[in-house]
């Protein structure tokens, strides 16, 4: 899936912007690498165009609009806008995502959200720490170059006009993000909903933080270890995610509010509060309370309160209704040696044989035939639910194959292309062994999968794939809900076989059997 980052940035130097996009850098002290002659070292691969400047003398003509329009002159104002596109890594094998494909999507983009900017468009297929992500860098001038139509998403006076500075609203990012969900589902590549809420939100600058900080620490502790003593700490945690790391401690172990309230001050000094419907959290070294909208959804009242609920006892006998199998006795070892766990056992019996007849008397089951005649077509439903989850798994599995192949077809097709056309073969072929490696191993799975020759397109088979997808992920739901239901149908077969054993005592049985002798 495709995210969507913002950093904003008041250096003036533009340049510095040119040298980060186009030449190597260190991932953690962020210098730039030389050679042994001191030179700087062009990335491996990237993709640049500039949208109303020429990308190498991006830097001089931001500064000669900036003077222009009279604006950006005090060290306080933010002179660009950085924003990143990243797309998932899955994108290059399944769906034929290259930097060149991504340059061009990103270069549209570009053009449709940042009109009449300056702006550096720059796309990477190394990834953060060569993690291999293709991802795209859209660096713009803060100060508009020439007037545009009035956007939807404009909500400040003369934002369209020229000289007017940009704004990162909510509205825009909204926007910017829905726009780039909807570019990457044209394109066929992996999306997921960026306008969703995050169950961890964790910001670019609290990123950055957290990654400068565990540098420090690293070298802090390097010297402690050299003097030959053993570092208190080696993971560095933001205030957030040492919030984060409490409440899912406590969470996991509490079954109601005040339960946790008790623990998460008690372990880690942590008070929290419902503020308004929300929860409230106050680290221990701060003034000022983290709301839940800070720290993420999973940390907000409404999931924590459906997480005690889940522990309640009562909430999982009346609210769920989960049946359980009532315990014999005669069998039970326990029982045997210790007189009260028996009463207790007596007592849980009974309230479980009335759990049952109310289930029995829900569902309509008139008889005990009709109870185990809706559990064994329950479990050929299961049965058959199952295998067909099984084939549209496979099913996907093969699609998968598709996309893939077909997207490295068309991606290595050019470069084949060149190959067939090349006067020297044997030396091109050397130099793009790898791209032609691709190709022809995309066109013989392509012609044994195609016996006819006739190859779905790529838009056809993402389509295919969202359909398979949405239709396995239902299938996958009702499969869990049909073992829930065998569940308590199994359950309550048990049940009602042990209370009509139950009905006669055995000396009556006996008296009975003596009478009709």
């Amino acid at each position: 899936m495709a995210i969507v980052k913002h950093i904003k940035s008041r250096n003036a130097n533009y340049s510095a912007a040119i040298n980060y996009l186009l030449f190597e850098h260190d991932e953690k002290t962020g210098k730039k690498i030389v050679d042994e002659s001191g030179r700087s070292i062009l990335r491996k691969e990237f993709y640049m165009d500039g949208l109303n400047c020429d990308p190498m003398s991006f830097d001089k003509e931001c500064e000669l609009t900036n003077a222009h329009f009279h604006k950006n002159k005090k060290h306080e104002d933010i002179k660009s806008h950085h924003y990143i596109i990243s797309y998932d890594p899955a994108d290059v094998t399944e769906n034929g995502l290259t930097g060149k494909r991504a340059q061009a999507i990103s270069l549209e983009l570009a053009k449709q959200m940042f009109p009449g900017y300056q702006a550096l468009v720059v796309t990477h297929t190394d990834g953060h720490n060569e993690s291999g992500n293709i991802h795209t860098h859209i660096v713009i001038n803060s100060v508009r170059k020439t007037a545009v139509e009035r956007q939807t998403y404009m909500d400040k006076p003369h934002e369209e006009a020229a000289g007017y500075k940009h704004r990162s609203t909510d509205k825009f990012m909204s926007t910017f993000k829905k726009t780039v969900m909807d570019r990457c589902q044209q394109e066929g590549l992996h999306q997921i909903d960026l306008l969703a809420p995050a169950e961890r939100k964790i910001t670019q600058k609290e990123y950055m933080a957290q990654k400068h900080d565990q540098q420090k620490l690293n070298e802090i502790n390097q010297k402690i270890i050299e003097d030959g003593l053993k570092p208190t700490s080696t993971v560095f945690l933001t205030q957030k995610e040492y919030l984060r790391n409490a409440i899912d401690e406590c969470a996991a172990t509490s079954n109601s509010f005040d339960e946790f309230q008790s623990k998460l001050l008690e372990q880690f000094q942590i008070s929290v509060i419902d503020h308004r419907g929300r929860y409230s959290y106050l680290h221990p070294d701060r003034q000022k309370r983290i709301t839940e909208r800070a720290l993420g959804t999973r940390y907000g009242k409404e999931h924590l309160e459906q997480t005690f609920l889940r522990k309640d006892p009562l909430t999982i006998l009346y609210v769920r209704s989960h049946l359980r199998l009532v315990v014999n006795l005669q069998t039970n070892v326990k029982a045997m040696q210790s007189p009260a766990y028996a009463h207790r056992v007596k007592l849980s019996n009974l309230q479980q044989m009335a759990n049952t007849i109310i289930y029995v008397q829900e569902h309509g089951f008139d008889t005990q035939s009709d109870l185990k005649n809706t559990l064994l077509a329950s479990k050929q439903e299961l049965k058959e639910m199952q295998t067909q989850f099984a084939q549209h798994r496979s099913d996907l599995r093969i699609l998968n194959d598709q996309i893939r192949y077909t997207g490295q077809y068309y991606a290595t097709k050019e470069v084949y292309s060149q190959f067939s056309n090349a006067k020297y073969k044997g030396k091109y072929r050397k130099e793009h062994a790898k791209e032609i490696q691709k190709y022809e191993e995309a066109r013989d799975w392509l012609r044994s999968f195609y016996q006819d020759g006739k190859m779905t397109s790529l838009k056809t088979l993402t389509l295919q794939k969202e359909k398979l997808q949405q239709q396995i992920a239902s299938e996958e739901e009702a499969i869990s809900s049909l073992k829930e239901k065998l569940k308590d149908l199994d359950t309550a077969d048990q049940n009602v076989d042990a209370i009509l054993q139950m009905q006669i005592p055995e000396p009556v049985r006996s008296k009975t059997k003596d009478l009709e002798r």
